[in-house]
């Protein structure tokens, strides 16, 4: 997904694996492991993360930065003048999806943009689980959620659509505060 919003919208993207293992491989008692759950990952990860998201957003530049480690909370940390430039969205399977997709489609597809030397490791079970907590997490924090249930092609274009709709109103909103400070005062 992050790479056709790179293409459509020629936007650079982060993969926040790359992150993790960078600092994984480049610092020294880091505080986590790659074998860690997402949770801990995620919140060792998210002061960087959110320190990214914010000096792009001063700088005026778009980055779409992608992966498992932001957690749906996080996303409530920002100021509005901040969350305003942020589109979140979450993305999951639903248990229908990974049981009747595991091998074909998802791990089948896992190596798209990044090649992944190692076989899968998780258990059609605990995928199951992962994507169920971040749905309730999701909803929890009333965070974007978005779950593919039959089709994965059909039911993304509602994301892209989303993204899309989102990213107008927020041009919208710019445009209107701009001619707002332009006017005359009377």
């Amino acid at each position: 997904m992050s790479q056709k919003l790179l293409e459509k919208y020629k936007i650079p993207y982060l993969s926040i694996d790359h992150l993790k293992m960078g600092l994984y491989r480049g610092v020294s008692n880091i505080g986590f492991s790659p074998l860690d759950s997402t949770e801990v990952i995620g919140e060792k990860l998210w002061p960087i993360l959110k320190g990214i998201i914010m000096t792009n957003i001063e700088n005026d530049q778009s980055l779409i930065i992608e992966g498992c480690y932001i957690l749906p909370h996080h996303i409530k940390d920002f100021e509005e003048s901040y969350s305003d430039h942020i589109i979140s969205v979450f993305l999951g399977f639903s248990r229908r999806y990974i049981t009747d997709n595991f091998a074909s489609n998802i791990i089948a597809n896992r190596s798209a943009i990044e090649t992944r030397k190692y076989d899968e490791d998780r258990t059609v079970e605990e995928m199951i689980l992962e994507h169920d907590e971040m749905r309730r997490k999701c909803l929890e924090h009333r965070s974007d959620y978005f779950e593919i249930n039959e089709d994965y092609i059909s039911e993304i274009t509602q994301v892209y659509e989303f993204i899309e709709m989102k990213k107008q109103l927020y041009i919208e909103k710019t445009r209107k505060l701009k001619n707002n400070n332009n006017e005359p005062n009377l």
